[in-house]
């Protein structure tokens, strides 16, 4: 069975900056000190009856061991690398402070093999959250290293189990070795590194084991470099609760099937109504005539729980979110370009415009507001004044799908192609379809330096990633 206790593993200056989201902790609160190595090691993906992976992982496991801790705690993640090269660790959709946020060379020095590095902050947010390397990402998430941050809800809600899902997948060769051949031009400039073989929690999956009248919190984390999944539970209506770790409405997705892009989650309440003994298969049916089964909701025989037929969805309380203002809000547009398929023609690159020959030199092919991104010294294509309500209209001008990521900070997805959306969700990543327009709204309430890309991470190192400045 794929639940939670499974996967579950023992094992300004920087200086104001990182102080200004931080609470001195509650003496009744002691921090929450983990130990996270990064390191070589070998995963049976396909279990006992195949031939194990080298792959780079923490903690000896894909994925990495779940850090569960309560709102409100503050936690102190010790990093040790053990890999042959430099690395670091981002945590995906936390609100933490600049010097805390695993950028190499933007919030930080990467962490060099031998070297540790010492995380520490408060986790103002409940939610389902994620960490993985920001340095040289699209090798090594590809390789295995991420895991789940869950942070619990002060009083959790009623539910018969609450599973964690850590979705991805892998380019495996017949040996079952990882393929070596990222950031190639091909997957760059079209839709990333889609894997040919998909895993929950590190696993081809077989069964997941039910039972009739169970309600279950299923937490779903894209891990994927770039595969987008959409999820049918056949048979079922999950109900979606939290989007990338944040409440929203309670209600059943479009078409009854959730699309969750790389970095994004979807908290689902997941109420079994199947018969004792029966079969129902979860499909990702995103990428047409490429449609396959995920795996089996296995029932046991044994007599329904409880009778599920008057049950009530669940509402999360609310995180402490600063609601933009969006009469007075500043307004800006930002174009995303580039890509096979009618993209980029030229760009400007290093401050000077570059043709296309040029770019694919330096294995650009994306760019955000006509500026292909190189390296770390960047200067940031918007600031903004601390505390300010924004508007910004994301203009998808390529052919391609994007899951657009800010870090620091979590904004409201208010309309799509010029229609409000329904729920008004508050998410750190927003999908975007080919050629469509999306308006996001935030406070800019955590000054830094920070990273705005589309979290394909081949498309981030083609060039398609930017800082925006909050002083």
């Amino acid at each position: 069975m794929l639940d939670r206790r499974a996967i579950l593993l023992a094992g300004a200056s920087l200086a104001t900056t990182a102080s200004l989201l931080r609470a001195a902790p509650a003496p009744e609160s002691p921090i929450k000190q983990f130990r996270l190595i990064a390191a070589p090691s070998r995963q049976s993906i396909f279990g006992a009856s195949g031939p194990d992976t080298d792959v780079w992982s923490y903690g000896s496991n894909v994925p990495g061991p779940e850090l569960r801790v309560r709102q409100g705690d503050r936690i102190q993640v010790l990093v040790e690398n053990r890999l042959p090269e430099e690395t670091t660790v981002h945590w995906h959709g936390l609100r933490v402070p600049n010097a805390m946020d695993g950028v190499a060379h933007i919030t930080q020095k990467p962490i060099g093999p031998g070297e540790t590095f010492t995380y520490e902050f408060d986790c103002l947010d409940a939610g389902t959250f994620w960490y993985h390397p920001h340095h040289h990402s699209s090798a090594q998430v590809a390789r295995g290293l991420y895991g789940a941050l869950i942070v619990d809800e002060r009083n959790p809600i009623a539910v018969d189990r609450d599973i964690t899902w850590v979705l991805s997948d892998w380019r495996l060769q017949k040996d079952a070795s990882i393929k070596n051949d990222f950031n190639n031009l091909h997957d760059v400039g079209h839709n990333g590194r889609i894997g040919n073989t998909v895993t929950v929690n590190g696993r081809i999956p077989g069964n997941f084991d039910v039972r009739a009248g169970e309600r279950i919190r299923l937490r779903l984390i894209n891990a994927a470099n770039a595969r987008i999944f959409g999820l049918e539970f056949e048979g079922h209506t999950p109900q979606v609760i939290a989007l990338d770790g944040h409440p929203v409405e309670p209600h059943a997705p479009a078409n009854n099937r959730i699309v969750l892009g790389p970095a994004m989650r979807a908290d689902i309440l997941l109420d079994l109504r199947g018969q004792p003994g029966k079969r129902y298969r979860v499909v990702d049916t995103f990428y047409r005539r490429r449609e396959y089964k995920l795996l089996d909701l296995a029932y046991d025989d044994a007599a329904q729980l409880r009778d599920l037929a008057d049950a009530k969805p669940i509402r999360l309380p609310a995180n402490p979110l600063s609601e933009p203002d969006l009469e007075n809000a500043e307004r800006h547009d930002i174009t995303l370009g580039g890509g096979m398929m009618g993209g980029m023609i030229s760009a400007i690159m290093d401050g000077q415009r570059a043709n296309m020959r040029t770019l694919m030199h330096n294995g650009l092919l994306w760019s955000i507001n006509d500026v292909a991104a190189k390296g770390h010294t960047l200067d940031p294509f918007l600031t903004l004044k601390r505390n300010q309500s924004c508007r910004l209209t994301l203009i998808n001008d390529t052919a391609w799908h994007h899951p657009m990521h800010l870090h620091g900070h979590v904004f409201r997805v208010i309309a799509r192609n010029g229609q409000p959306t329904r729920h008004s969700e508050w998410q750190d990543t927003a999908m975007m379809d080919p050629r469509e327009r999306v308006e996001i709204a935030f406070v800019a309430d955590n000054p830094g330096d920070w990273m705005f890309h589309c979290h394909i991470l081949e498309h981030q190192s083609g060039g398609m990633f930017g800082l925006i400045r909050v002083i």
